[in-house]
């Protein structure tokens, strides 16, 4: 109940005068019976843009520290959350993230829609990022199939780190939907649940004309953290007169190692 005046008087008519979003592809949607509607992730925004573009209801799977934060805001974070139909997901992996597949698989046998970010965290430079293969296995568990959609300038009304968003106009491409049946029968083969994300990503990279990166987005993410607290640490001796680690030196700590997947 909450979702539906949320959606249709509240939040919706506002996000949709301001920000004046153009969709293609909606009747890709299927009216009823269950889909996974799985798009790039750009920005905070895309779990609002995303589902007010689509007539039913959408069940997202949502990191799980939106959650669990502290304090006001962070009461009013989960809040939000949980009554605009979002899923708590844990991302550590393990039993943790087949728990968390497991209510998104529910919510596809009683023939709902969920929203997934294969990507399982925001672009930090607006480029696309190695898919999880979470999204494969819910597919493929589930029988059912996957919708691709781009998000297109949401990066640019709410960046990372951005509290309030700027006002701009946003697009949402849905693609045709994806089937995936040949590999029904393999569902628990890694081989497989690779090649169905990495057909999605594709897809996802056709529609959205980001530049594609085969790496994960997370360890991006802790690339540059690890390289921003390094910089502050050699920030704080070169004003102490102390040399940081790798001055002197032709490569600093970490250069010339490649990444496995």
């Amino acid at each position: 109940m909450i979702y539906w005046v949320l959606k249709r008087i509240f939040i919706g008519p506002i996000v949709k005068l301001l920000f004046r979003p153009w969709v293609k592809g909606r009747t890709n949607v299927p009216d009823e019976g269950p889909a996974i509607l799985a798009s790039n992730h750009l920005s905070f925004s895309d779990s609002i843009f995303m589902p007010l573009m689509v007539r039913r209801p959408v069940v997202f799977l949502a990191k799980q520290e939106y959650f669990t934060g502290t304090g006001l805001k962070g009461w009013l974070t989960a809040t939000f959350f949980r009554v605009t139909n979002q899923l708590p997901m844990d991302r550590s992996g393990g039993a943790a993230s087949t728990a968390s597949l497991t209510a998104g698989a529910e919510v596809l046998r009683k023939g709902g829609l969920l929203g997934i970010y294969p990507e399982g965290t925001r672009s930090p430079d607006a480029r696309m990022y190695r898919g999880k293969v979470g999204v494969a296995r819910l597919a493929l568990e589930t029988r059912v199939r996957v919708v691709p959609v781009a998000m297109i300038g949401t990066d640019k009304v709410q960046p990372i780190g951005q509290r309030f968003p700027s006002i701009r106009r946003i697009g949402v491409i849905f693609g045709q939907p994806l089937d995936f049946s040949e590999y029904y029968d393999r569902a628990e083969d890694r081989d497989v649940q690779r090649l169905v994300t990495d057909r999605i990503m594709q897809e996802l990279q056709r529609l959205s004309g980001q530049e594609y990166v085969d790496v994960y987005a997370a360890t991006v993410k802790a690339q540059l953290a690890a390289g921003e607290g390094t910089q502050s640490k050699q920030g704080s001796r070169a004003h102490q007169g102390e040399p940081g680690p790798g001055e002197g030196t032709t490569a600093g700590p970490g250069e010339g190692t490649t990444e496995g997947a």
